[in-house]
């Protein structure tokens, strides 16, 4: 049987800080990473056009011959992951399998939460998908859930701003409202959001517990594969990794080597 790496896609910069902790927490298996520079970001998009996004990207890394992605990106994750896998695996790609970040980080905030009050901040159309709340009900129907969407972080972060004056005071007026309703735990619904994880720590309080993405996938992809044997025997054990994008430029090895905390060399691809 041909093994293949294990596919990890987000609209932008965002896929390497996810990456970054599959690393290290499954450093063993090969990766394929593959972010959409060319079109991020996806969060002010419609339902429709990140689904499509969104397929094109499935398509190309399962050509590459990955049998698991996982969808490192929050907004993929809300609006395009359910109707992946009910409507396009069944009839495509029966054997292969497509994850995403909402269910994991869900899953680490009721574990965390002491409340019941949890905080969630994302792009507008992970907001408006309402994905979050509903795993978080799913899991806790008494969790009170309490959204924001914040349209400026995403496209700031692409741009290089963050720790500056600007990215502190969007981070103020979206965080201020949230942490006026006592939540205890706050999920960082968009991968993007990781770099600016100092800021937004300064602004909620030591008291409130930070749930990224990138690590609760990881805690929760690692126990997947010791689940689900009949992939993670499909996975190659090189240790490679190979970084993929479809615009590549000085700002992306730059910002994307700090997303990935050392240097990268991506290659451009078109999907």
């Amino acid at each position: 049987m041909k093994k293949g790496a294990l596919g990890v896609f987000d609209s932008g910069f965002g896929v390497l800080a996810v990456l970054r902790e599959f690393v290290k927490k499954l450093p063993q298996y090969d990766y394929i990473c593959l972010g959409d520079t060319a079109r991020a970001p996806y969060g002010g998009r419609s339902a429709e056009v990140v689904y499509s996004f969104t397929r094109s990207a499935v398509d190309f890394l399962f050509r590459q011959g990955c049998p698991l992605i996982i969808l490192a990106c929050g907004t993929a994750s809300s609006v395009a992951l359910r109707k992946i896998q009910r409507d396009y695996l069944p009839k495509h790609y029966q054997e292969r399998r497509v994850l995403g970040v909402v269910i994991p980080a869900a899953q680490s905030a009721a574990e965390i939460t002491k409340n019941g009050r949890v905080g969630v901040i994302g792009t507008e159309a992970t907001i408006g998908s309402g994905a979050f709340e509903i795993e978080l009900k799913k899991i806790n129907p008494r969790i009170k859930v309490f959204q924001k969407a914040c349209p400026l972080l995403a496209p700031m972060v692409e741009a290089g701003e963050t720790g500056s004056a600007l990215s502190r005071m969007a981070l103020e007026k979206y965080l201020k409202p949230l942490a006026a309703k006592n939540i205890d735990t706050l999920i960082l619904g968009c991968t993007h959001y990781g770099l600016l994880e100092k800021e937004i720590r300064e602004i909620v309080g030591p008291e409130v517990k930070i749930i990224s993405e990138g690590k609760s996938a990881a805690e929760k992809l690692k126990d997947y594969l010791a689940r689900h044997l009949e992939i993670e025997r499909q996975l190659a054990k090189n240790g490679k990794v190979r970084f993929l994008t479809t615009d590549i430029t000085k700002k992306f090895e730059k910002l994307g080597s700090r997303f990935f905390g050392r240097p990268i060399k991506p290659q451009k691809v078109v999907l």
